[in-house]
């Protein structure tokens, strides 16, 4: 009965969204829909614990049979239904019931250590479809699309905005991003950069001699060469001093 109440107030509560889309009360038709999301995480909680019931109505025996502390079978669903029986929002009347039964069979020891989730005793699904929770935007735009597309609604769904549409808006045109990257992507500066109407003088290690102007024998055209005169042949090496001494010595003795 009381899934079936929520159920019919969910239902309700979509077609008032889809009627505050359609006057353009986004904002409060996006708190709307926080709630129905947590109404639904409640519906969920409910479904559980409605398991967790009838698993304790199959295994009614072992229930039967354990005193001090629940069989390993059961335990989890004993503990789960002591932990969560007084977090949900409708306090239903036969799981208050329930809960106390069982805190009464297990004693209050064990029902305080269930309390504190001692050794991680309570359903980890449990615990986090009890704590406090705020949805994401995404999944409040996905419930509102949903809601636009079975009501037939026109909905504008609203992207954030990022690096790339804030410097659109400033009048960059390109975006950070793309403005990075063809910073990266420029070559690198040539060493000497071409000048107009300069004439750039490389230097080098070397001092260099400066260009003079021709003289004007060298502005004068050059002369055909002549052919240059045979030489004629040497003449025969002279005898050896030691010789012609020899042979006037030998002229004397005559005489």
């Amino acid at each position: 009965m009381l899934q079936e109440k929520k159920e019919a107030l969910a239902k309700k509560a979509r077609r008032d969204i889809a009627t505050l889309l359609e006057k353009g009360k986004l904002e409060t038709a996006k708190l709307r829909v926080e709630s129905m999301i947590n109404e639904d995480i409640h519906v969920e909680l409910l479904e559980l614990l409605e398991l967790y019931c009838e698993l304790l109505i199959a295994r009614f025996g072992i229930l039967d049979n354990s005193t001090r502390e629940p069989d390993p079978q059961i335990s989890e669903a004993v503990c789960s239904i002591i932990y969560a029986a007084t977090r949900t929002e409708v306090k239903a009347q036969e799981l208050q019931v329930l809960r106390e039964m069982l805190m009464h069979k297990y004693g209050r020891e064990f029902s305080i250590g269930v309390m504190d989730n001692k050794d991680s005793c309570v359903s980890e699904r449990v615990i986090k479809k009890v704590a406090p929770y705020t949805p994401e935007s995404a999944l409040v735009n996905a419930y509102l699309e949903e809601i636009a597309r079975t009501y037939n609604v026109p909905y504008e769904h609203e992207e954030p905005l990022t690096l790339d549409d804030e410097d659109n808006d400033a009048g960059g045109g390109g975006g950070l991003k793309e403005k990075v990257l063809d910073r990266q992507l420029e070559p690198p500066l040539l060493a000497e950069p071409p000048t107009a109407g300069i004439d750039v003088v490389k230097h080098s290690d070397k001092p260099q001699i400066p260009s003079l102007p021709p003289t004007e024998d060298e502005k004068r055209p050059a002369k055909s060469p002549t052919p240059a005169k045979a030489t004629p042949p040497p003449a025969e090496a002279a005898e050896d001093d030691f010789d012609a001494l020899a042979r006037r010595f030998a002229a004397l003795k005559k005489r």
